[in-house]
């Protein structure tokens, strides 16, 4: 089953390596581009980021375990 963040990011596997780098570069801009709402005030913080996409109905805790997961097959 496809991870959902993956997914709402527009993510297929051709431009995974794209995707990656343009996250690492500017994150608040590549996930508002996903039409995430990420306000200022957590902007410079990954975690606090991570708590308001949750705690705002965003993202589920389990899309992010699911990501982590991922993540953790890949290496990262």
């Amino acid at each position: 089953m496809a991870n959902p963040i993956f997914n709402a990011m527009g993510g297929n596997g051709n431009n995974l390596p794209s995707m990656l780098q343009q996250l690492k570069s500017n994150p608040v801009q590549f996930l508002m581009q996903r039409k995430f709402n990420i306000p200022a005030n957590v902007a410079n913080d990954p975690n606090a980021i991570i708590q308001h996409l949750v705690s705002s109905g965003q993202i589920s805790q389990d899309q992010i375990n699911r990501a982590y997961q991922t993540a953790q097959r890949f290496g990262r």
